[in-house]
């Protein structure tokens, strides 16, 4: 599609993540005059310097110039973003921007969140969504402002959780969805048909970043509420539990018929069952800590476990 001659942006992101929404933009004729992303870091088990995500997206795309700040903050920074004179400041899965950036801006700076805002600002919606049991979620784009994730809010689209579907999963999904909202709330903004209202205040929550004993698995817990934990959580960080001082990472669940003492193995032949609070637990994909992720038949089958054994 022809570029359109109508808008100056400049796009703002680093994770996989934002790969979707840059490559949306370009095929809709949005040519970004500038990408800013993350600096080469050392990735991977061999901790080879490598480029982030969005920087190879630009690189295969021809977007010139690629900033890579060390700061955001830095001044420095601040007069580059201005002297490329933008009249959008697109941001998808980047830095918590400074005013004196996202404000060069002539028409704003958006930023796309993967929740349906006000639910779940901050660093993890996906994970908490699927955590806190939700049905359904989404994406959000939304004016920055200082208070992160607060802005007005410019459009939402909607989508069901499947009841078995993993973070990682939805993170796919929203990651399409969301490269669909940033290209709709770019054209809103061209054509001046963009009308953000503010959030809601008290129907705000939080999902800050998750903390390691977060991602233990609370087994006095019901049934349900211990497998959307181990979903909410997979692939990564991953849901964990210690089994005789061993680390055990779970993947995926499906809740069953069961009881006993939270935590204790009542099934452990080609099958996986672990007592919950409530209930009990199928445990379908696990991974002892250094080893390969495996069905839970095959696990078993080089992991030793009995009845009666307490996962904690």
């Amino acid at each position: 599609m022809k570029d359109s001659a109508t808008l100056r942006i400049i796009f703002m992101g680093t994770p996989e993540f934002a790969v979707p929404s840059l490559e949306r933009m370009v095929e809709a004729g949005y040519r970004p005059v500038a990408v800013v992303t993350g600096p080469d870091r050392p990735r991977g088990r061999g901790l080879h310097v490598a480029p982030p995500p969005v920087k190879i997206a630009a690189q295969r795309l021809g977007l010139q110039p690629i900033l890579q700040p060390e700061s955001v903050r830095d001044p420095a920074f601040a007069e580059a973003i201005k002297r490329l004179a933008p009249d959008v400041i697109v941001v998808v899965a980047f830095k918590i921007l400074p005013p004196e950036v996202y404000t060069q801006a002539r028409l704003g700076a958006f930023n796309l969140h993967a929740s349906l805002l006000p639910r779940y600002r901050g660093a993890a919606p996906i994970h908490r969504a699927i955590m806190a049991g939700e049905t359904e979620t989404g994406v959000t784009t939304f004016f920055l402002k200082p208070q992160v994730d607060t802005g007005e809010i410019l459009l939402q689209k909607r989508t069901p959780i499947g009841p078995e579907e993993t973070a990682g999963e939805l993170h796919d999904r929203l990651m399409l969805l969301g490269a669909e909202a940033v290209v709709e709330t770019l054209r809103l903004i061209e054509h001046g048909q963009a009308h953000p209202q503010p959030q809601d205040e008290a129907q705000a929550t939080l999902a800050p970043k998750l903390t390691r004993e977060e991602a233990r698995i609370p087994w006095d817990r019901p049934a349900l509420m211990v497998h959307n934990h181990i979903r909410g959580l997979s692939p990564n960080p991953g849901a964990w539990t210690l089994h005789e001082g061993r680390l055990l990472k779970l993947y995926r669940s499906r809740p069953t018929e069961g009881s006993g003492a939270p935590g204790t193995v009542l099934k452990a032949d080609r099958q996986l069952i672990v007592a919950c609070g409530e209930g009990a637990v199928e445990i379908l994909e696990l991974q002892q800590e250094g080893r390969r992720t495996l069905p839970a038949d095959a696990f078993l089958r080089g992991y030793t476990l009995h009845p009666g054994d307490r996962l904690c």
